[in-house]
């Protein structure tokens, strides 16, 4: 009797285009961030320099989406969830981050299914970090 085909797990990641696209995302996510007057709120909890939280996020998302858990592996790393518990994040700083998140996803090109898909798992994270 012939064995059943054993399907691969196709990632987030992956589906998403891998580490340039992921990389892609996080920078144009903080560069609506930077510039966007509506994502005042939490780009006033950031340092002048993103340079170290772009790295942050990118390293975190990869990881997140199925790809190498960077962010893990990284020695002394923090809780992501505690590491965001000095800011005073409520519905209106969730929701700046979620529309930063959506339109960078668009701008790099995500496709809407997967955009569509991934939705509901970043609302949940990004309720994880509300402490207000």
């Amino acid at each position: 009797m012939a064995q059943p085909a054993v399907l691969a797990e196709i990632t987030p990641y992956e589906m998403i285009g891998g580490e340039d696209a992921v990389r892609r995302i996080v920078n144009r996510f903080y560069d609506i961030m930077d510039s966007d007057p509506g994502a005042a709120g939490i780009r006033a909890m950031h340092a002048a320099d993103l340079t170290a939280m772009r790295e942050r996020l990118f390293e975190f998302l990869s990881g997140w989406l199925g790809g190498p858990p960077l962010y893990f592996e990284r020695l002394g790393h923090k809780c992501v969830v505690s590491a965001h518990k000095p800011f005073a994040i409520g519905e209106k700083e969730r929701e700046e981050w979620l529309t930063c998140m959506r339109r960078a996803m668009e701008d790099e090109g995500v496709p809407e299914d997967l955009r569509k898909l991934l939705e509901r798992p970043f609302r949940r994270i990004a309720d994880a970090f509300r402490n207000r």
